[in-house]
């Protein structure tokens, strides 16, 4: 098991976890039966962070993928979970995100307006498409900072244009052929994990009225990129 998540910044209706690779966000059925099993975000804060227990997840307002590390906003009552649940899905306010990725390839600086939808109910992928319904689209902006694995990959800060749909970042760098680095389920050749960083977290005081907020999540090694 990595490491166990940690609170790097909190306010008095919020708090940030940063999470390890390698951790579930929300509980899994038979997590504590099972030994070999990857825990959860939402029960190490249940179990450390007692007046949470009784929120819905422990308090979490959204979800990262099982090996994307870092930044996991909690809120700290119900209402806050719900003006933040609002924020992220773009339904009022605004919440931005940014994120630090290894793709595979040599890539320039850019942006891409694509739409993403679920396949059947047994694959775990999204299918990306060039056009869709207002509902399915998401947008990204990224900028490169640097190279890796001796100039085969490019590290990319990509910024999340709107709420942001479902591996997002995964799917539609896929789509322009360039996978994360390490992401099998979309083609990328097996690294040992994922590379794929959940960096910044922005708001501003009229969201929750209790000031601003810029929070970031230390860069993994693999991304060269300091606080």
């Amino acid at each position: 098991m990595n490491a166990e998540p940690r609170v790097i910044a909190e306010g008095a209706r919020w708090l940030v976890v940063d999470k390890p690779a390698g951790w579930h966000s929300v509980a899994q059925r038979g997590e504590a039966a099972d030994a070999e099993a990857a825990a959860s975000v939402e029960s190490w804060l249940r179990a450390s962070r007692p007046e949470l227990a009784a929120l819905d997840e422990g308090g979490l307002v959204h979800r990262l993928d099982l090996e994307t590390s870092g930044c996991l906003l909690v809120a700290r009552d119900a209402e806050a979970r719900v003006v933040l649940r609002d924020a992220f899905s773009g339904r009022g306010g605004e919440i931005r995100k940014a994120y630090l990725a290894e793709v595979e390839g040599r890539l320039a600086s850019g942006a891409f307006t694509l739409f993403f939808r679920g396949r059947h109910k047994s694959s775990a992928k999204v299918s990306v498409a060039r056009r869709g319904e207002a509902s399915e689209v998401g947008r990204c902006l990224w900028r490169v900072r640097g190279e890796g694995l001796g100039g085969r990959t490019t590290i990319v800060e990509v910024e999340l244009l709107g709420p942001g749909r479902r591996h997002q970042i995964r799917a539609g760098f896929a789509s322009l052929g360039h996978p994360l680095v390490g992401d099998a389920l979309y083609g990328a050749t097996d690294e040992g994990g994922m590379r794929l960083h959940a960096w910044r977290l922005e708001w501003w005081d009229e969201l929750l009225g209790d000031g601003d907020a810029r929070i970031e999540a230390e860069a993994p090694g693999w991304a060269g990129v300091a606080r």
